[in-house]
């Protein structure tokens, strides 16, 4: 008997509510977690191989300029790392939003995510613009859990990588914080 019930047992007997079923994704088939990862890894040798190819080219170059002078090449040196640094800070920065940006067929998708055929699609059904991809990939996944990182060594990356596996709409903590989903193309 339910407490502070006085009248008599319903016929049946008591009984919860039936739990209505959530609302889940009902668009395109989701991504795995393991083409998320594999697209992410590309990605990262696309932004990696050109970096220590630059950061060589930038060294020798300052080496081969600086001849004995030991005072000159330290100087040179570090304005090297300088401007390595800030190329492939820019070039990072701006690799994955300008691709998610694109028009057309490869909108949602950096060289990565369209080699293994998966996209990011935004919740509302609107094209990903360069200021969405932006929030998603810098603001959110690097900023945002790079802090929290910082704080909190080496769990909020994990977290954030290892979320898919037991979301049942295969999504991130940065997809939720910005309503995407990432679906097979």
């Amino acid at each position: 008997m339910a407490p502070g019930y006085r009248g008599p047992v319903p016929p049946g007997g008591w009984q919860q509510p039936i739990a209505r079923p959530s609302a889940g994704w009902v668009g395109q088939p989701l991504a795995s977690w393991g083409s998320r990862v594999g697209a992410t890894i590309i990605d990262g040798l696309i932004i990696l191989i050109p970096a220590a190819i630059l950061f060589f080219v930038l060294v020798a170059g300052a080496v081969g300029l600086t001849g004995d002078d030991s005072d000159v090449s330290v100087g040179v040196l570090i304005g090297s790392a300088i401007l390595w640094f800030l190329v492939v800070a820019a070039i990072a920065l701006l690799y994955a939003p300008t691709l998610m940006a694109r028009q057309g067929n490869g909108n949602g998708q950096t060289w990565g995510k369209q080699m293994l055929g998966i996209r990011v699609v935004r919740d509302s059904g609107e094209r990903m613009s360069f200021g969405w991809a932006a929030l998603r990939e810098v603001v959110v996944k690097w900023l945002a859990v790079g802090i929290a990182s910082s704080i909190i060594p080496v769990i909020p990356w994990l977290l954030d990588v290892l979320w898919p596996l037991w979301d049942d709409q295969n999504r991130a903590l940065h997809d939720m914080a910005v309503q995407t989903h990432v679906i097979r193309a």
